[in-house]
């Protein structure tokens, strides 16, 4: 999985491991700050939540745009720099008051602008190490690694966020509200790192960054000739399967949002014994630790290898038997759920490339339609999970605090496993879909369009990300198991909707 690829894979992972740090530091708190500090509705928050996320999504489109014809070096520096402005205006604590929340909204602005530079060009930059024909054959195993390394950003986030935030509190003495801002100074931080590794290692991919000699070479090179009814076929296909991605990300995202709202009134704040260890992140980077070597303990084909694979899985146990007391407890603040996730990202990717990779020596493996047919699938049964656990829990509930802002009420202890569960199952549906749809879209995607369709992969996920709101709209105004109904009910209409259609989609794989 490692050996034989580009040294540039490792510098570009690297600085966008850096980027994502931050970016899900300030995600993972956002949510709840937006009413804490301005007294908004679960509505209003969600209204700006999803508005975010839908720019950072939708600029991608724009960001590759610019690449074309200024370079996608030149379009990921810029982004490093508009996003370090974002993160520094949002990590000033204003208040609470309309200029404060004036000055917030063009933070995420600069946020969402600058992502868009960033992010897609990025990923760019990162499959054009590909196209060296030595290199042709690890294209998927690299970009397995790439999105492996935003979920080790994206795992250490929830902890750093929450961590920064009780030190400004208990060290620094700051109000509850404005502690948060030193959440968000962690994204500045990260992404000083990423900028200097990106430019410490830049002579590995340097060749990728584009410019105006790349783009007259594009323009010269060949270009495979479709029919027009082909080409028809395949952007028809396209649609419809962005057509079905957008109710996934509009329900897949709810971990921000209202799973958060969950995690924070409904779900117990306390842990012990085994359960408590799975709010530790280190513990999760052993359980990683063990998946790993367990891995390369069978594959391995030297009795080296499979000794110090060997000593990685008993050190890895020693330190979980180490970390474990029955008897001690700990505190669980909401954003932390939204380290299980990445986690299971991690832990699960080489698990699930060895099933695909069983399956498809054996002619049985699931065309890229299916897959993200199975993943609609999945993430009903993640909702439905949801709604079962709710069945006769009391609405959300609100109280006036001492600033004159609504409160949230905690008013149920929920088992922490419940959302730890369903964390699980949204991670299955992730890895069926997200980076199936990423490669139907490259591999089908007309020659003369395939800019075009990328940019398309992200509208739709941009699409489905505003539709986040819809949770946070339902929040206090439904039952709880109604909420959660909704996204189950569209999850289960995509997946039939793919169903139907997989003839027409299968044709043209």
């Amino acid at each position: 999985m490692f050996e034989g690829q580009p040294k540039g894979l490792f510098a570009l992972a690297l600085a966008n491991t850096g980027e994502r740090f931050g970016y899900y530091t300030m995600l993972a708190v956002f949510a709840l700050f937006l009413r804490a500090n301005y007294g908004l509705s679960p509505a209003l928050a969600g209204t700006i939540y999803s508005a975010f996320l839908m720019l950072v999504y939708f600029f991608p489109l724009i960001g590759g745009i610019m690449a074309d014809k200024f370079g996608f070096g030149k379009m990921v520096t810029t982004g490093i720099i508009i996003m370090f402005a974002g993160y520094l205006l949002l990590s000033v604590p204003l208040g609470g008051d309309s200029v404060a929340l004036v000055v917030m909204l063009a933070a995420l602005l600069l946020i969402g602008f600058g992502t868009g530079l960033f992010k897609g060009n990025l990923q760019v930059m990162v499959g054009d190490l590909y196209n060296d024909p030595k290199y042709a054959d690890k294209r998927d195993s690299g970009f397995s690694i790439f999105y492996m390394a935003i979920n080790i950003g994206a795992l250490f986030a929830p902890t750093a966020a929450i961590k920064i935030k009780e030190y400004a509190e208990t060290a620094l003495g700051y109000s509850s509200n404005d502690a948060y801002h030193f959440s968000f100074a962690v994204a500045c931080a990260s992404l000083i790192l990423s900028i200097a590794i990106y430019y410490v290692f830049r002579s590995t991919f340097r060749h990728t960054e584009g410019g105006k000699k790349k783009a007259a070479a594009a323009d010269t090179a060949p270009v495979e000739e479709l029919s027009k009814e082909e080409t028809k076929q395949r952007i028809v296909a396209l649609c419809l399967v962005f057509a079905v991605v957008i109710f996934f990300w509009m329900a897949f995202h709810q971990n921000g949002l209202s799973l958060t709202y969950f995690a924070d009134e409904f779900t117990a704040q306390s842990a012990e014994g085994l359960q408590a260890m799975c709010f530790n992140v280190w513990n999760l980077v052993a359980v990683i630790f063990i998946v790993y070597a367990l891995f390369s303990l069978f594959q391995s084909k030297t009795s080296k290898g499979k000794t110090i694979s060997a000593i990685v899985i008993i050190a890895a146990v020693a330190f979980l038997c180490l970390q474990y007391d029955p008897e001690t407890g700990v505190t669980v603040s909401a954003p932390i759920f939204q380290q299980f996730n990445p986690f299971y990202v991690v832990a699960l990717t080489p698990v699930s490339m060895a099933i695909f990779g069983a399956l498809a020596a054996k002619g049985k493996e699931p065309s890229a339609p299916r897959k993200i047919a199975y993943g609609m699938i999945v993430a009903a049964v993640a909702y439905a999970l949801m709604a079962f656990g709710s069945f006769g829990l009391p609405m959300p509930q609100t109280t006036m605090g001492a600033d004159g802002n609504p409160v949230a009420v905690h008013v149920a202890d929920v088992t922490p496993n419940l959302l730890i569960s369903v964390y699980l199952v949204l991670t299955f549906g992730e890895l069926l879909l997200s980076p199936m749809g990423i490669s139907f879209v490259s591999k089908v995607a007309p020659p003369k369009y395939k800019g075009m369709m990328m940019g398309g992969w992200f509208v739709a996920t941009a699409i489905g990300n505003q539709l986040v709101v819809v949770g946070g709209l339902l929040w206090g105004a439904v039952p709880l198991w109604v909420c959660w109904s909704v996204f189950l009910g569209v999850c289960l209409v995509a997946a039939i909707f793919m169903f139907a259609m997989m003839k027409r989609l299968e044709k043209v794989c």
